[in-house]
């Protein structure tokens, strides 16, 4: 059976290389942040996201103790503000909407800040990069911000983007992702 969490990593090593420049914008536990320090390695940057402390501290704790490379920024601010960290274009981008694992369910991503976020994480990519958008539809605010998502994506020009949707056809609960990717520029 596919594992679709797997699957959107290997997209992402597609198009990311070591020395690039990420962000994961909703940094959870960190394992996201974790897959994105190594694959950039030592002269790569990783950015990434929360709005809870808990979050803050429980990956900076992961990624010391998996032996990560200290080319991450580590901030407690929502994912919609990312433009006033990032000012270089970043080659790969990860969302994991919904909630903090083993956290508290009730704070979630929202329609009101995933859009901005997604808006300006898009505007970050750079030539030939991805990003990543995992939906978690089993629960009203995440099969909203699907279709909203799903909405917007459909109306982007595909001369600049490719946007897909990655979904189990056969179980309409199960998580999905959008895959965006900018055209490479001819040389």
């Amino acid at each position: 059976m596919i594992d679709l969490l797997s699957l959107h990593k290997q997209f992402i090593l597609t198009h990311l290389r070591e020395g690039d420049v990420c962000a994961d914008f909703t940094m959870g536990n960190g394992h996201d942040t974790e897959f994105l320090s190594k694959t950039v390695g030592e002269h790569g940057h990783v950015y990434a996201f929360d709005i809870q402390q808990q979050a803050v501290d429980s990956t900076a704790a992961h990624l010391k103790e998996v032996g990560c490379p200290e080319n991450y920024t580590l901030i407690c601010d929502s994912h919609h503000r990312a433009a006033e960290y990032i000012h270089e274009p970043i080659r790969a981008g990860m969302f994991n909407l919904g909630w903090l694992p083993g956290g508290d369910k009730s704070i979630t991503t929202m329609r009101e800040t995933t859009m901005p976020a997604i808006e300006s994480a898009i505007s970050l990519l750079g030539d030939d990069a991805v990003l990543t958008v995992a939906v978690y539809p089993g629960h009203p605010e995440g099969d909203a911000e699907g279709h909203m998502i799903e909405e917007y994506l459909s109306g982007l020009s595909r001369y600049k983007l490719c946007c897909t949707k990655i979904k189990i056809t056969n179980s309409p609960t199960s998580p999905y992702f959008f895959l965006i990717e900018t055209k490479e520029k001819k040389k």
